[in-house]
């Protein structure tokens, strides 16, 4: 079978059409056919691993085989096998009380039933296009779903061998991907969907949630933002700088959940970049060459991230680059920005005020947790929120006086890899959630079902005009407070 392409709202339209009426043909798929469904897309990313890992090397210039087994293959088939092995459960009607209860008593029957939405369209970014393509499948094929993916542009090499692995796997009334720049992007979040989920920048986010409206096609947007770490000061720097640093340097920080900020106690400051310093040179004793360090995505992102370098130490921040002695990064065949921490930046820099998308990571300090707290607050609300420490109060307290779509403590990122687990963001670092069963429920419609007693009792026929005294002491009795 040909990879789908469409490259106009006609084309994309016909397939939604096809997809749409294939829905209507079959009904609710059983859960045999969604398990079947979900198997597939298991062996697709088990057969095709290292056609995955040579691509996504290509698309990045270089990218750590490893990295991309660990993220973008097994942290797919996880969520894959973790809604096929529960989605029967998932399925079953859930049992409501009636209101009034006497209705219950005498017969009557709440329920909900988790009814497919139909075809869901699915916007993946390019930082880790396979597992963001098929973790958002878990939940839409095992709510029993069809589904239109349009992959990004930014990493055509992934983009076409994933066109071309549903290809093989699936008809396209099933599963469709639609390859192309940002005029198909634009084209594909405005179609009639039953459901869409982007993946990506707020920004973007603002003109899919438009294109989405004019068909109110209801939405989930996982975006970003800067998420904060929370050193406190009772954490052991030690195992903390480790710790952010491998969460800084996946991907070389081009996550949406990487931690983007750190705040810590001024009298800890240096002990954190001594242990940051340690723990990058552990894990990366070169930088230049090494194929477990990955290359910004493009040369247009890099040279973003070093205009923030720049601009920081222009304006008077210290900046530390963490890159072995004797390694000139500035002529390499690739990307690579070695580990960067900016220390006391102002608020009024570039490198404060949007999301990094890489391995640089601004330092703070605070004398009191609540300034660190009311920091945040000042601020939008972020994905993720990351907290160190051993002092439980402390801990709580940042905990429930900050708002974020996650939180993970004594470590980072961790959060987004428990399926049962909501994964999602707030405001402007998103709306819905997904993962495990709440992908299910969300990429489900929830059908309220309420089947009425036979017989017409009393109570019910006193609802009825003429009203009587038994209305009026029934609505008396509602009244009381």
């Amino acid at each position: 079978m040909v990879a789908t392409k469409a490259h106009d709202s006609a084309s994309m339209n016909a397939i939604l059409a096809r997809q749409k009426a294939a829905f209507l043909r079959d009904g609710a798929p059983s859960a045999e056919v969604r398990i079947e469904r979900l198997n597939r897309c298991i062996s697709l990313l088990v057969d095709n691993r290292r056609g995955i890992e040579e691509a996504l090397n290509a698309d990045f210039g270089s990218r750590s085989r490893e990295a991309t087994a660990f993220t973008d293959i097994a942290g797919s088939i996880g969520p894959l096998k973790h809604a096929r092995d529960h989605l029967r459960k998932w399925m079953r009607p859930e049992r409501r009380r009636t209101t009034p209860a006497i209705l219950g008593l005498f017969g009557a029957k709440a329920e909900v039933r988790f009814q497919p939405k139909g075809v869901v369209g699915v916007i993946s970014p390019w930082n880790f296009p396979v597992n963001l393509t098929f973790a958002p499948l878990a939940g839409i094929l095992a709510a029993g779903n069809r589904a239109m993916i349009k992959p990004s542009e930014y990493t055509p090499a992934t983009s076409e061998l994933m066109a071309r692995m549903f290809a093989d796997a699936f008809a396209e009334e099933e599963i469709a991907v639609i390859t192309g720049g940002p005029e198909v992007g634009q084209a594909f979040s405005g179609l009639a969907f039953d459901h869409l989920i982007f993946t990506g920048a707020t920004g973007v986010a603002r003109h899919v949630m438009r294109a989405a409206a004019d068909n109110l096609v209801p939405l989930t947007l996982e975006l970003g933002g800067k998420s904060p770490v929370v050193i406190g000061k009772s954490a052991d720097l030690a195992v903390a700088a480790a710790r952010i640093m491998n969460g800084k340097t996946l991907n070389a920080g081009q996550i949406c959940l990487a931690p983007d900020y750190v705040l810590a106690p001024r009298e800890s400051i240096d002990g954190f970049v001594g242990e940051a310093q340690k723990a990058v040179a552990r894990m990366f004793p070169t930088i230049k060459d090494n194929p477990d360090y990955t290359a910004i995505v493009a040369q247009r992102h890099y040279d973003r991230i070093m205009g923030y370098v720049e601009e920081a130490r222009a304006k008077g921040a210290r900046v530390i680059e963490m890159k072995p002695e004797g390694e000139d990064l500035s002529q390499q065949e690739h990307r690579k920005i070695a580990p960067t921490l900016i220390l006391d930046p102002t608020d009024d820099m570039k490198v404060m005020q949007e999301e990094i998308f890489g391995p640089v990571l601004p330092v703070k300090t605070y004398g009191a947790v609540d300034e660190a707290i009311d920091y945040i607050n000042a601020h939008d609300r972020p994905l993720g929120l990351y907290y160190f420490g051993a002092d439980a109060a402390e801990q709580e307290r940042v905990l429930s006086r900050t708002t974020s779509g996650g939180v993970t403590v004594n470590d980072v990122i961790f959060h987004v890899a428990q399926e049962e687990l909501p994964f999602g963001g707030v405001g402007p670092a998103g709306m819905g959630s997904y993962h495990g069963h709440d992908g299910f429920l969300e990429f489900s419609h929830r059908k309220a079902i309420f089947s009425q007693i036979k017989k017409d009792i009393g109570p019910l026929q006193q609802m009825r005009p003429p009203y009587g005294p038994g209305i009026r002491k029934y609505l008396d009795a509602q009244m009381k407070g």
